[in-house]
């Protein structure tokens, strides 16, 4: 190993420990770690610049806020209460808002969502006296499933999307064949029928009214028209690498500018997440210094060769590798740093790359519901239980998580081998 590639490495290690540490914090640990790799000339300071997608950086910002928007018109809240109102058990009423939850974070971002949902559960266990619990766990993980549907739910959706060049549309199909919405789909119905299975003695019954009004629906409009746009997009030949990112910023602007025009909603351009914005920024030049020293090569070299140039093997380890590590770990750094190692492999065992970079995005997205600390969405969920008195251990979680985590990758997996292999 050369010298940049034991700094790189070294540097990426201790970035990534700290990271999960949370000893500083994550934005801090990466941006001084890419200072570090420039200032030891481990890659030179146009590498790392480089190696930012602004894409992904676009993307990122236009859907959150959007999102913004979403939330504080309260449409989704609305939306919920309206599925709620129809439920006759609390079991049922635990299915159904997970599953809403399901559908709303395919469109928006994950913690987010959960944000949305959770005033909906908390009232329904309220005025049940029933522990809100497995409705916040509920609403998270089915969040994290739903995320990785479409190419915008989930930043790990979006940063394969731009790694692969992948449209909109081809979420949905792709060289012929169904692509990650379906798969992820068949494993949401797999994983709810599971939810229904584990909640179907929750028999009390359910009396509530919806009494949330929507102070107005231009943001569910303006999100629509994006997803159109986006789709519609994908049928505009040679278009550049950057309009994606650039169609959603526009959305984003155009959002920030009818919400300054007609003062309907208290949003603030501050309180937007710029530190996960940055967090990225950081991580993609970490990332970016693996590549440029030829870690990722040496990576891939070492798992084709583990797995004795079996496909099978290949797709295998890198699914339940990642379930495992995204068990534990933030799954951005991870996605990133991986996916090009997942297309290397598929390269050197002559197969299409799209087999193992899904197998990888199945496994990072959902196998952050094992755990309460697995993904930022479950970290909300259970703090935000906390505030109200209730503690969940690692263990409670692991009894709804688990089982739909396994559930849900076995099925996705399948799947994708089937169509992809």
């Amino acid at each position: 190993m050369s010298n940049p590639q034991l700094i790189a490495g070294v540097v990426f290690a201790l970035a990534y420990i700290l990271v999960i540490s949370r000893v500083i914090r994550p934005v801090l640990v990466v941006l001084l770690a890419g200072i570090a790799l420039v200032f030891t000339q481990t890659i030179t300071l146009e590498q790392a610049l480089q190696s930012i997608n602004l894409n992904v950086l676009g993307i990122v910002w236009g859907t959150m806020v959007l999102a913004e928007l979403f939330i504080a018109s309260h449409a989704t809240d609305y939306l919920a209460g309206q599925i709620v109102s129809r439920m006759r058990t609390v079991g049922l009423a635990l299915v159904a808002v997970s599953a809403f939850a399901g559908f709303v974070s395919a469109f928006v971002d994950n913690v987010a969502t959960v944000l949305i949902i959770a005033p909906v559960a908390f009232d329904i266990a309220h005025r049940l006296k029933v522990s809100p619990a497995p409705f916040l766990i509920g609403v998270a993980i089915s969040s994290n499933l739903q995320g990785t549907a479409t190419m915008i739910g989930d930043s790990t959706s979006i940063i394969l999307a731009t790694t692969a060049d992948m449209s909109f549309l081809e979420f949905f199909w792709l060289n012929g064949r169904p692509s990650v919405f379906f798969a992820v789909e068949i494993a949401a119905v797999a994983a709810t029928f599971l939810l229904y299975l584990l909640f179907r003695n929750m028999q009390q019954r359910i009396e509530f009214e919806n009494q949330v009004k929507v102070l107005t629906w231009t943001p569910t409009w303006l999100l629509a028209a994006l997803i159109t746009s986006l789709a519609s997009s994908s049928f505009i030949p040679g278009k550049p690498v950057y309009a994606v990112g650039l169609i959603t910023v526009s959305f984003g602007v155009l959002g920030i500018l009818w919400n300054a025009t007609f003062d309907k909603l208290p949003f603030k351009l501050r309180n937007l997440d710029w530190e996960t914005l940055l967090f990225l920024t950081g991580i993609f030049v970490l990332v970016g210094s693996l590549s440029a020293t030829g870690i990722v090569e040496r990576l891939a070299a070492a798992i084709t060769a583990a797995t004795g140039g079996s496909t099978l093997t290949a797709f295998l380890v890198l699914v339940w590798l990642s379930v495992i590590v995204s068990a534990f770990v933030d799954n951005i750094p991870y996605t990133i740093a991986m996916l090009p190692v997942a297309q290397q492999v598929a390269a050197s065992l002559g197969v299409s790359p799209f087999l193992l970079m899904f197998g990888l995005l199945i496994g990072t997205s959902l196998g952050g519901n094992v755990t309460p600390i697995g993904a930022s969405a479950n970290v909300v969920a259970v703090g935000m239980l906390r505030k109200h008195g209730i503690n969940v251990s690692f263990a409670d979680f692991a009894k709804i998580g688990l089982p739909f985590t396994l559930v849900a990758v076995i099925t996705a997996s399948i799947f994708v081998w089937l169509f992809w292999s």
